[in-house]
């Protein structure tokens, strides 16, 4: 089912991200660009918030964060209430966090990956729903374990 992919990148990630977005675009999703648009240093932490936040505003939604490795926009963007991001290497990781976590955003590495592996776990992360059942209380205790995220 098609849906709005929020993405965005810092400089490390600008490549991947353009690929991606036209490769999730032509799958028939709405890309909507967050930037960056150019390839001057920037900080990942800005980017990652941006997206997020589309995505906690936005039912349905979901994010592709892309810089270096893939790390820093994983630990900027799980500090976001209501955000679960995964960081994959591989398409099995993103049906899992699909199916057992209901991750809202995927988080990838440039400089790991490439555009075609890359193209494919993006597929799998779009396509894969959330299974629920038992899965939907272990969602529900991330949301509520770190009460000084609420803060």
């Amino acid at each position: 089912m098609p849906k709005t992919i929020f993405i965005g990148s810092d400089h490390a990630g600008l490549e991947l991200k353009a690929g991606l977005a036209a490769h999730v675009a032509a799958a028939g999703h709405t890309v909507v660009d967050l930037g960056p648009s150019e390839a001057k240093s920037v900080d990942y932490p800005d980017f990652a918030k941006a997206v997020c936040a589309k995505v906690l505003e936005t039912p349905g939604s979901a994010g592709i964060l892309v810089c270096g490795t893939g790390i820093g926009m994983s630990m900027a963007a799980n500090r976001i209430p209501g955000i679960r991001a995964a960081l994959c290497v591989n398409e099995y990781l993103a049906r899992m966090t699909r199916l057992h976590n209901d991750a809202n955003v995927l988080c990838l590495g440039e400089r790991v990956i490439g555009q075609g592996l890359a193209a494919s776990i993006a597929d799998v992360f779009l396509d894969t729903a959330f299974e629920g059942g038992r899965h939907q209380r272990r969602v529900d205790m991330i949301e509520t374990c770190c009460p000084a995220l609420d803060a």
